[in-house]
């Protein structure tokens, strides 16, 4: 778990999220602004994308890519 700027999908801009889950560039789950959401790492560019609209996790507990329990 770590802190790190990232592009925010609804405001077209970067702001601060917390990484909770990093498996590889496409699983990814970042909190923001309280909400736990997917995200992608893009290394060309070296920022997550945080899809803060339609990547809104119904379970805040469990990572819908892999299953892996979230704390």
């Amino acid at each position: 778990m770590f802190t790190t700027k990232a592009m925010i999908y609804s405001l077209e801009e970067q702001a601060e999220v917390t990484i909770l889950h990093n498996k590889n560039n496409n699983d990814v789950i970042a909190e923001y602004n309280g909400t736990r959401c997917t995200a992608v790492y893009n290394p060309f560019t070296g920022l997550f994308y945080v899809d803060d609209i339609f990547g809104v996790l119904k379970n805040q507990h469990q990572c819908p890519m892999c299953g892996e329990h979230l704390d």
